[in-house]
């Protein structure tokens, strides 16, 4: 009996849609195409060894397709051979100045529909949409971003408003993981456990990517001394890796994505880490650039390698 709630064999590891487009070369939304399409961007996702899915929805949202097209997708999901224990909003801020009410019954329907398609967690953040800067950019962290404003009227919105959202989420049976992002109330280790801490609710906690922090052309804690700060509070983790270099002579970065094993974070340490502190949910595996896809099958295996054998 092993003393985890999963082993290496069976450990729910999701692949996020990240790299595929939401929109079709003919210029039309994946989010509106017959199910074929959908079909075969899944069927590419299990060919590269997945038995989990996060239809994260920068790609699709399938939280706004009617109810007959969600049985669609549902359909095409379970025909891939294909299951979803969690679920993804991306560039959904619930105290966004200007769409932060829709945004907010956006993730009440997020909730619903997680349930519906069987997730058990979902993650949430407080990042925008990408600026002007940012899409011009080869990467896209390399530009000024969406921020958070330093305001305790608008940090305690974003409070209440994940409260509620918590509840919802816990009469579906649902756990929510706030993701780190830079430059939001999650964006470090310290506002992060201050965050979760005054949301204060047994559902919510950390989405732990810190892999969205190393990659930053910036001053940046180590990435063990962020894990730790966290480890406590994971919930539905976010993985990815990059190389980071830095001149302290020159003040210059590089960065730059990578497979999980070659990055400056040390996943079969941070395993360990999340482990120590009772981690017991779902990774989601991410990559930017190139074939992402392939990235995440090479991850894939990675993490059936380095995970808990019993």
């Amino acid at each position: 009996m092993s003393k985890y709630r999963w082993t290496r064999d069976n450990w729910p590891i999701a692949c996020a849609m990240i790299p595929f487009s939401p929109v079709l070369p003919d210029g039309s939304l994946v989010q509106d195409a017959p199910a074929e399409i959908w079909a075969d961007a899944l069927i590419q996702v299990a060919e590269e060894g997945f038995t989990e899915l996060d239809p994260t929805d920068s790609w699709m949202r399938i939280a706004d397709l009617e109810p007959s097209r969600l049985d669609e997708f549902k359909a095409v999901v379970k025909q891939a051979g294909l299951t979803i224990p969690a679920m993804s909003t991306s560039r959904k801020c619930v105290i966004d100045p200007e769409v932060g009410d829709q945004t907010l019954a956006y993730c009440h329907r997020f909730l619903d529909t997680a349930a519906d398609v069987g997730a058990s967690e979902v993650a949430f953040g407080f990042f925008g949409p990408f600026t002007p800067a940012q899409e011009k950019a080869l990467w896209f962290w390399l530009a000024e971003g969406y921020s958070n404003p330093d305001d305790p009227a608008t940090w305690k919105l974003a409070v209440d408003r994940i409260r509620e959202l918590a509840d919802h989420a816990k009469e579906n049976g649902i756990s929510i993981a706030m993701e780190m992002y830079e430059d939001t109330y999650i964006g470090t280790p310290d506002s992060a456990v201050r965050f979760v801490t005054d949301v204060d609710r047994d559902n919510v906690g950390i989405c732990a990517d810190i892999g969205n922090l190393v990659r930053l052309h910036r001053p940046m804690d180590k990435w063990n001394d962020m894990l730790a700060k966290v480890a406590p509070f994971m919930k539905y983790w976010h993985v990815k890796n990059y190389t980071r270099d830095e001149d302290p002579a020159t003040g210059s970065y590089a960065t730059a994505p990578v497979p999980l094993e070659f990055g400056v974070i040390n996943y079969r340490e941070a395993i360990r880490m999340a482990l120590a502190e009772g981690f017991a949910s779902p990774i989601l595996l991410e990559s930017y650039g190139g074939d992402g896809l392939s990235v995440c099958g090479k991850n894939l295996q990675t993490l059936r390698r380095i995970l808990p054998r019993d």
